[in-house]
């Protein structure tokens, strides 16, 4: 997938908070893959990103301290150079208390943190293929039709990916165009906007009717 995704997107896709994915980054757990360029410019997360924050938030929920995981990677850059983003290119397994790697031989398996036992198992290629439904549902335009001043207009919504919210554009009217944090405030938003234009065209007409 080609898409980049901006912290709110990536928020919602991951189910972290701003303050994880902040710190997070801070601390290397995991770094956006287009860090910012300088004032004014945003970071952009890949898809490979999302796949190691998921690892990353699914360790946590296991029971796993940051400590453990930066230890973990530690690790892994040594043993591994040749890996790019080590939490979204290795299939883990953990018991709550250390965290376990297939080695490239897939009948070996390495203890990173040198300690633990082996119970639960994190399948990435399920995640992944989840991530990619979710992606996919997201990006999708979604059309919506809406009441205003007694007529049905319809309307399209289409998720920011970078910025998260959503884009909304009346079908009837290409021009009339508004956005918001949710989908209903972007309804809400472009309804005012179709209540303003639909006021001004009868106003015009009312005046067109009187210079004839």
């Amino acid at each position: 997938m080609s898409f980049t995704f901006g912290r709110k997107a990536v928020m919602s896709l991951v189910g972290i908070s701003k303050m994880q994915l902040e710190y997070w980054d801070r601390s290397g757990i995991v770094r956006p893959s287009k860090a910012a360029a300088g004032k004014g410019t945003r970071r952009e997360y890949t898809f490979r990103d999302l796949v190691a924050l998921k690892v990353a938030k699914r360790l946590r929920d296991e029971g796993i301290s940051l400590q453990k995981i930066r230890k973990a990677l530690a690790y892994l850059r040594k043993n591994f150079p040749e890996k790019e983003a080590h939490l979204s290119e290795f299939r883990f397994l953990t018991d709550g208390a250390t965290i376990f790697v297939v080695d490239r031989d897939p009948q070996r398996i390495l203890d990173t943190l040198r300690s633990g036992q082996l119970v639960i198992s994190l399948a990435l290629g399920e995640w992944i293929e989840a991530l990619k439904g979710e992606v996919k549902k997201l990006a999708t335009p979604k059309e919506e039709k809406i009441m205003v001043e007694g007529q049905e207009i319809t309307v399209v919504l289409t998720p920011d990916l970078e910025d998260g919210g959503f884009m909304v554009q009346c079908r009837e009217i290409p021009g009339a165009v508004s956005q918001g944090e949710t989908e209903q405030e972007a309804l809400d938003n472009i309804s005012e906007v179709l209540e303003e234009h639909l006021a001004y065209v009868k106003e015009r007409q009312a005046r067109e009717a009187q210079a004839v």
